[in-house]
């Protein structure tokens, strides 16, 4: 099997119960169940009606799935990791893949955010290896600190009051004489 630098599409068909069959340039086939992004994403709620998203077809020379009559793409690159995500074998993968897939994040953020190089990130992003569960558990704790983070700028935001923590500095010791 052909490798791929950036995921393209070959050929797209709408099945039943919001999946869709994929395959890739490089002979790769998924079926991709798509009903929880349906629900999840606002831009992706036309698609819930079974008759628009039987509509799905190429776009962009394989590059997107389109909807063109609602004027809604998904990108390739975004379906294959989504599709990895969901064939993983292990729940660590499926973490690691999913987190990849929602945050977006390049091949250096990613790694500079979960503590790891580019190759660690390179190696477990196709599928092929194993991810381990520190990494799995440094995905979960990223995304916890995300939470945690638009937490207190959305009650920043709405009670119009914003503070700065110091961190306390340590008491100096006279130098000896």
């Amino acid at each position: 099997m052909a490798s791929m630098k950036r995921p393209r599409l070959q050929a797209v068909q709408a099945l039943a119960n919001s999946k869709l069959a994929l395959t890739f340039i490089n002979e790769q086939q998924f079926v991709l169940d798509l009903s929880d992004d349906l629900q999840a994403f606002p831009g992706l709620h036309p698609l819930q009606n079974a008759e628009a998203f039987a509509q799905a077809q190429l776009g962009d020379d394989g590059w997107t799935v389109e909807w063109p009559e609602l004027d809604i793409q998904i990108g390739a690159d975004t379906l294959f990791l989504d599709a990895q995500a969901q064939a993983a074998t292990d729940e660590n993968t499926r973490i690691f893949i999913s987190w990849r897939a929602r945050t977006g994040l390049p091949l250096a953020m990613a790694a500079e955010a979960l503590g790891v190089s580019t190759r660690s990130i390179t190696r477990y992003s196709n599928g092929r290896e194993s991810a381990p569960r520190t990494l799995a558990l440094a995905c979960l704790g990223w995304d916890a600190l995300q939470h945690q983070a638009n937490e207190q700028l959305r009650a920043a935001e709405e009670s119009g009051s914003y503070s700065v923590q110091v961190k306390p500095q340590a008491a100096s010791k006279p130098e000896p004489r």
